[in-house]
């Protein structure tokens, strides 16, 4: 297994382990621990009307985890098995910018959630850098090998 097929998959296995791990032990009053896959949930539900009791941007950002989390999940699949190298890097720039949205659950938690997050999250987190880093791998390595077959092509046409 080359190095960005080994990094795709660490971040596949990243982000399936965190909807089954901690995320954190506090979420809408609730002190136990929260399930990756619970909170996912409870980010999703952020998107309806709830009375007005979040800020606009916490609800966006929660929209954006949700809609980056989908893209992951059913998105990346796709785009390592049948992307072209630019689309691939294209996607790797989106996991990178999912990494820097997702960053806003450890930065803007209030009231001690910070130290509430766990190995779930960081997880879940990391898994958008990892993949951006293999799909910036893949990119480049089709891309090589693209330009290897075209060059070799163009030799096998000289005449002898």
């Amino acid at each position: 297994m080359n190095r960005p097929h080994l990094l795709i998959a660490a971040a596949w296995l990243f982000q399936g382990a965190a909807w089954f791990l901690p995320t954190t032990t506090v979420l809408g009053g609730i002190i136990e621990p929260i399930a990756g896959w619970q909170a996912f949930i409870e980010a999703s539900r952020l998107a309806w009307p709830n009375g007005g009791s979040n800020p606009w941007y916490e609800a966006t950002l929660a929209i954006l985890s949700v809609v980056t989390t989908l893209f992951f999940i059913l998105g990346s699949p796709w785009v390592v098995l049948r992307g072209t190298h630019s689309f691939q890097r294209a996607s790797a720039w989106a996991a990178a910018t999912a990494f820097v949205v997702n960053s806003h659950w450890y930065v803007t938690y209030r009231d001690g959630w910070k130290s509430d997050l766990h190995i779930g999250y960081f997880l879940w987190w990391w898994s958008f850098i990892v993949l951006a880093i293999g799909l910036v791998d893949l990119a480049r390595q089709s891309e090589a090998a693209k330009l290897l077959g075209s060059a070799h092509g163009q030799v096998a046409l000289l005449p002898r």
